[in-house]
């Protein structure tokens, strides 16, 4: 079953002398616990894709249905509870809180969304420990690595449950290692918890462990084999 769905999307982006078409009219689906990959060189316009997918910016033309509801015909109250309910995001980079520790940087999206503290934590510490941070949940941002606050913003994302989780360019920041680690990682997670994950990327090692793969090149998305 479809959660997420994408009809004739175009996004232009209007400069002082020129105007860019990023996206021309794109169709896009998605099914409940799929992982689906989405590549393309840099300046493709995944990045525009992920936040239109996100509800974080709107299409000059065409609709998004999540979960069978157009967001943006919603009300503002509407479009914060399914940002918060149903879309998880992890960004390239990590934007953990500096001042806070790993339990607690997972423990924000439920504590923002009325869950106290305490109700939090044991959620909070099962994700870390699935992401194999268990014996790092007192360690500020700055005392863990790369791919270790990668794996806390992945944590983060799931803390309220999505059925959406969107990445882009999660492991842009990571050597070849931690890239595989992470690209597994949200392969697993994906299946365990049947969620669906939409990556987008520039790296094609993340097809192996893809349901369906795109490339994304003159505003339109064009089937790639996966596994």
């Amino acid at each position: 079953m479809s959660v997420l769905k994408a009809e004739g999307l175009w996004k232009v982006f209007r400069g002082e002398k020129d105007r860019i078409e990023v996206l021309k009219g794109l169709d896009f689906e998605a099914d409940g616990g799929e992982v689906v990959a989405v590549l393309g060189e840099s300046g493709a316009g995944k990045s525009t894709l992920l936040h239109l997918l996100g509800t974080l910016d709107r299409p000059d033309s065409g609709r998004i249905l999540i979960k069978g509801k157009d967001p943006l015909k919603c009300s503002a109250k509407e479009l914060n509870m399914i940002r918060n309910r149903d879309i998880g995001f992890i960004f390239q980079f990590h934007y953990l809180l500096p001042e806070f520790d790993a339990l607690e940087n997972v423990m924000m999206p439920a504590i923002l969304n009325g869950t106290d503290r305490a109700g939090a934590r044991p959620k909070a510490e099962g994700l870390l420990e699935e992401v194999g941070l268990k014996n790092r949940l007192t360690h500020k941002p700055m005392e863990l690595s790369g791919g270790e606050q990668q794996r806390v913003a992945v944590a983060r994302a799931l803390m309220n449950e999505p059925a959406i989780v969107l990445a882009d360019e999660p492991s842009g920041n990571l050597d070849d290692k931690n890239s595989m680690i992470l690209h597994r990682l949200l392969t697993e997670l994906s299946r365990s918890k049947n969620q669906t994950f939409i990556v987008v990327t520039h790296k094609k090692e993340i097809l192996k462990g893809a349901d369906r793969g795109f490339i994304l090149t003159d505003g339109r998305l064009f089937q790639e084999e996966t596994g």
